[in-house]
Formats: structure tokens, C-alpha cells, sequence
């Protein structure tokens, strides 16, 4: 058996500039930092003549073009694999939650694949692989943050060319400023899950629109500013400052609110602004919008949370994830 984990994400500053529709015209910077919550998968042989796919739901099929999750299936056929597997799945954390479950399920997936192969492969290799089965065969309106994030871990600034090559970078915070950030973000969950895909695909047609000359230039301007905003979020993080940080994490939902409008709920607005109002000095919803998570930072901790809590929020306790995918069974 087989057993590969892959760490979820937190953005931290860019989101929504890695779609191709953008970094093919301009380019993209963005900031990500895995965390210690993970999608786990084990593959193993069956001895039996069909593939037993177990996630929320439990598939037989003869082969695999008779699998019905999308994902497990091409993962299956970009590996070349045809003898029969038991795959199963689970996670710390709920999928639609904006954590970027999706790319990292992708990842922990190819992983398993490619060590039941013996095959040889890079973080960034897996992370392309993963992309190119999310974006290019399933033509799903998702960006290259999710599967690199979980594939390379850390604090990472990556860049993306037009040509959709990608660099990472770990930002050189300094050890003291490195332990701050990790005890002052803070994650509550909101209680609605979605797909970002469906919050993604109108930005991704606004964007289009654009480059085909439809209109559309609103959203464009909306995500040069993100871009700039997840720019100025490295040098604050790089100096130190996460007060500055903090507020810079509230314009980029400032700007995520104006480019989709089914980013929020009014619940959201309320949990948000009792935050501000409870000690938070910044924050925003992680990931497309529409539910999910609300991360804050602040520096006096005890209110926010007793505040969250009395919401009905509830918290999820996180460290930074260094590692990436990893296999962790063998045998």
C-alpha cells in the first residue's frame, strides 16, 4: 500500500491572478503558504478484476474510462495505469472550503501513481502534471495555486510567465516574523461550502471578454490591483510588518467582493465586521469566495475568538506546512 499526503492552502496575497485568462496576457504573482491540514490518499492493488474508488461516494468500474470522478480517472490514464487499484481518500478539512482541496487531492493522487511506478518526478513536475489534468483536460475555470502550493509547501511567492512557466520563491522573512505571522493568522469557518469553480468562471469570462476586446476592462483593472496588492503584501511580510500585512489582506477582499459578486453572504459582511470590531487588524475570505473560511490577523487574540465563537464560527488551529506532498507509507 501507498500513502501520500498533500497539504491545503492559505493565500496570501494575489489570488485570482493565476487563471490562465490573466498570466497569458500579463503575468502573475502570488503568495501562498501550506498549512498542516492535508488531503491523504492510499492506492493499492486489487486482487480483485475492477478499479474501488472510495471518496464521499464508493465507484466499481472494469476499467478505468468507467470511473466517474473526473480527476481519478485522468490521474489514472495521464500515469498509463490499467491494472485494477483500490483508491480511497479523506482529509482534515472539508472539500469547498477554499483551502484549495481540489489541487491538493490532485496532487496527493499523481503522487501515490507515480511511486506505485517507480516513476521519477519533481514538486514542480507533479505540480504542472496536476494543473494540466485540472486546466487543460477537465477545462475547469481553477488557476495554478492550488496544486503548486500543495506539491512545493511553505511560504512560497510564485511567478507565473505568460508562457505559464513557474518560479517559486520562499519569502525571507526572518524567524521572529515567521513565528508572529504563523500565531496571528486565524481561520474560522464560515459553515457553507462551494465549489470555486463556480465563483471562478465569472471572472474567468469577464477576463476573456477582455482579451477578445468584449469589455471586460473592469475586471482587468480589478485584478492588475490584486496583483499589486499581493506585490506589496511580499515586501510587508519581507520587513516585518504584518500590521501593514493585515491591512493589505482586507483590500484584497475589498477587491475580491467588487470582482465576483457571489464572493459573500450578508452572514459573511456580519462575521467579518464583528472581527474588525473585535480585534482583528485585517483579514479576508480565504480562497474564490462564497463560504468557506474568514482568516484574520491579530495581535490580541482572545477577544476575536470569543467573538467568533459567540457567531457560531468555529476555529481551526493551523501550523505552516514546509514539505509539500509526501509519501509517508511504502510498502
Amino acid at each position: 500500500m501507498i500513502v501520500t499526503k498533500a497539504p491545503l492552502r492559505i493565500s496570501l496575497g494575489g489570488g485570482g491572478t493565476d487563471l490562465p485568462s490573466y498570466y497569458r496576457r500579463f503575468g502573475s504573482t502570488f503568495l501562498s503558504a501550506a498549512i498542516d491540514r492535508y488531503v491523504y490518499l492510499s492506492v493499492h492493488r486489487n486482487f480483485g478484476d475492477e478499479f474501488i474508488v472510495k471518496y464521499s461516494e464508493v465507484e466499481r468500474a472494469k476499467d478505468r474510462e468507467g470511473i466517474r470522478h473526473p480527476i481519478v480517472r485522468e490521474c489514472l490514464k495521464l500515469v498509463g495505469h490499467e491494472a485494477p487499484l483500490e483508491i480511497a481518500s479523506f482529509a482534515d478539512i472539508p472539500a469547498g472550503t477554499g483551502l484549495g482541496s481540489s489541487g491538493a487531492f490532485t496532487v496527493a493522487l499523481l503522487k501515490a501513481l507515480y511511486a506505485e511506478a517507480r516513476r521519477v518526478h519533481t514538486c514542480f513536475s507533479l505540480a504542472e502534471d496536476a494543473c494540466g489534468i485540472e486546466m487543460e483536460k477537465l477545462a475547469q475555470p481553477v488557476g495554478k495555486q492550488d496544486p503548486y502550493a500543495a506539491a512545493v509547501g511553505g511560504i512560497q511567492r510564485f511567478d507565473i510567465d505568460r508562457e505559464g512557466r513557474v518560479t517559486a520563491t520562499p519569502v525571507p522573512m526572518s524567524p521572529a516574523t515567521r513565528v508572529e505571522l504563523e500565531e496571528g493568522l486565524l481561520l474560522f469557518f464560515t459553515g457553507v461550502s462551494r465549489k470555486a469553480s463556480e465563483v471562478l468562471s465569472h471572472q474567468d469570462e469577464e477576463t476573456r471578454k477582455a482579451s477578445e476586446g468584449g469589455g471586460g476592462q473592469e475586471m482587468l483593472e480589478n485584478l492588475h490591483r490584486t496583483r499589486e496588492l499581493g506585490e506589496e503584501s511580499y515586501k510587508a511580510l519581507c520587513s516585518g510588518d504584518l500590521a501593514g500585512f493585515a491591512h493589505l489582506m482586507s483590500a484584497q477582499w475589498e477587491q475580491k467582493r467588487r470582482r465576483s459578486p457571489g464572493s459573500t453572504r450578508p452572514e459573511i459582511d456580519r462575521a467579518y465586521e464583528l472581527a474588525l470590531g473585535s480585534g482583528a487588524l485585517g483579514g479576508k475570505l480565504i480562497g474564490a469566495g462564497g463560504g468557506g473560511f474568514l482568516m484574520f490577523f491579530a495581535q490580541e487574540k482572545r477577544a476575536l475568538r470569543k467573538a467568533m465563537t459567540g457567531a457560531g464560527l468555529s476555529e481551526v488551529r493551523f501550523r505552516f506546512d514546509d514539505l509539500g506532498a509526501q509519501v509517508v507509507v511504502q510498502g
